[in-house]
């Protein structure tokens, strides 16, 4: 029985541990990172001005926001 428990949670603890290590390995972000964002969002913003995104890019840029930190 042990040697069964032990098949079944190894790979579960393994990826408990992975996800709580890159939890805390995650920085804040500093200022120089603040400011590229910031850039690249002046950037994109130009390029829509330019070019507006349609329905389908407007959602798959809203999706990427969402899953950002």
């Amino acid at each position: 029985m042990s040697k069964q428990w032990n098949c079944r949670f190894a790979p579960l603890a393994a990826l408990l541990i992975a996800a709580l290590a890159a939890v805390v390995g995650c920085e804040a972000k500093g200022p120089a990172e603040r400011a590229g964002e910031s850039i690249d969002k002046g950037v994109q913003n130009a390029k829509d001005a330019i070019n507006p995104p349609g329905p389908a890019k407007k959602a798959g840029r809203a999706i990427d926001n969402a899953a950002k930190p």
